[in-house]
């Protein structure tokens, strides 16, 4: 089985995120959608919103699977046996910053990193962007999900 880890702290999930999601199983037998838990973080989602909006995103996707960790990515990766980690691509300073992650996980791992374009009618949008909308009642919901807007209202 081709299995694929998404990782990240969808603080909340995007539109670039389901975009990448929605065209990564179509590359993988199951794509595992696994939210980091990081203490030092400030979230403006609670963990268990976050994983509830992913799950109502991807409630009709039975080859996405959402999960909590903690930890190395790599490690994960090794404790659920998926050999590759998928990561989309805005703009070539995303590029910079996720070929060191994906050149340290290589050299602690056998994990391939796989990399998605993001789509160029989502490419702008991010979860720190979306927050700031939300922080200052913009209309977010032309950015995320319709799983985060219902909550929301």
């Amino acid at each position: 089985m081709k299995r694929a880890i998404f990782p990240g702290s969808f603080d909340p999930i995007t539109l670039g995120h389901s975009d990448i999601i929605k065209r990564g199983v179509k590359l993988f037998d199951e794509v595992v959608i696994a939210i980091g838990i990081n203490g030092d973080k400030k979230y403006m989602f609670s963990l268990e919103e976050r994983k509830q909006f992913i799950e109502a995103t991807f409630a009709n996707h039975p080859k996405v699977k959402v999960v909590t960790y903690q930890g190395l990515t790599v490690d994960f990766c090794r404790e659920i046996n998926a050999k590759f980690i998928l990561r989309g691509l805005r703009n070539p300073a995303d590029f910079e910053f996720e070929k060191a992650i994906a050149h340290t996980n290589r050299k602690l791992s056998k994990i391939e990193t796989v990399f998605l374009l993001t789509s160029a009618k989502t490419s702008f949008i991010s979860s720190s962007i979306v927050r700031d909308v939300i922080r200052n009642n913009g209309n977010y919901s032309i950015l995320v999900p319709e799983s985060v807007v219902i909550k929301q209202d």
